[in-house]
């Protein structure tokens, strides 16, 4: 279950260094309950670092991180890490090749990377299913994960992320790579996630504002591991903010709900 009464997720004056060197820099931050986050930032400005942090597989060096009320260092990480669903390539590229895209869907319900080790009811398989169909994906459930293009990989990793009913939901860079038609239909897809009030808060971490699916709700800019700004997308999200954030000028405007960006001339 989430927080009652609390944010899902929520850092504080967080600070994390690597061999000396900071990375992250009073990080204060908190995604409410039925938000949907995206978090905007160049290469290298600790988007990838915020991710390890909101997942668990981090701690900050100084400051704290709550995870579904849990605090980071007081915590199982694995209990905890089971009510997180992720879409990234990190678990990607650990699971194997040949299993078939329903299998990959099914084995997260024990975060397991093979359906071996666990026993899955009739129910439960139906499950797996209805994900991958609610996608316009049901045709490739039989077919080895190995074999699927990069778009139809990164809809079933979205299904695997949401087959244990998460608590949070955190995606990372989940169009990278794909081409405009594998794109479109994965942000149509997080578009009516972000519109169903049953799905759980979301943070979506992206380079581009192309990539933000409509109805997504806020957003947090991030360089140099420093907050830019943060807070309801309509208000935050502008071209000055933008331009302070990649650091040139660049220009900002939305077509039917979504966002483009290029250099000002």
């Amino acid at each position: 279950m989430a927080c009652n009464g609390s944010s899902p997720l929520r850092f504080d004056a967080v600070d994390l260094d690597r061999v000396a060197t900071p990375v992250l820099q009073g990080v204060t931050w908190a995604v409410g309950a039925g938000e949907r986050w995206a978090l905007l930032g160049p290469n290298g400005s600790g988007k990838t670092t915020m991710f390890e942090l909101a997942s668990g597989y981090l701690h900050p060096t100084r400051g704290s991180v709550l995870i579904l009320c849990e605090r980071l260092g007081r915590t199982d990480v694995r209990r905890l890490r089971e009510r997180i669903g992720l879409v990234s390539t990190a678990v990607a590229k650990k699971l194997v090749t040949g299993i078939t895209a329903a299998d990959v869907v099914v084995s997260a319900l024990h975060g397991a990377l093979e359906p071996w080790w666990h026993d899955y009811g009739e129910e439960q398989r139906r499950r797996a299913r209805r994900l991958l169909e609610g996608a316009g994906f049901g045709a490739i459930a039989d077919r080895p994960f190995g074999v699927l293009s990069d778009g139809e990989r990164q809809q079933v990793l979205l299904a695997r992320a949401l087959m244990g009913e998460p608590a949070l939901l955190l995606l990372d860079e989940p169009a990278a790579g794909l081409d405009v038609g594998g794109r479109e239909r994965l942000l149509a897809a997080l578009g009516r996630l972000a519109a169903d009030p049953a799905s759980p808060p979301t943070v979506l971490i992206t380079h581009h504002v192309e990539e933000i699916p409509v109805g997504f709700t806020h957003v947090l800019l991030l360089a140099a591991g420093r907050v830019v700004a943060a807070g309801p997308l309509e208000e935050t999200l502008s071209a000055a903010s933008l331009s302070a954030t990649f650091g040139l000028p660049l220009t900002l405007e939305r077509v039917e709900g979504r966002w483009a960006c290029r250099a000002r001339a």
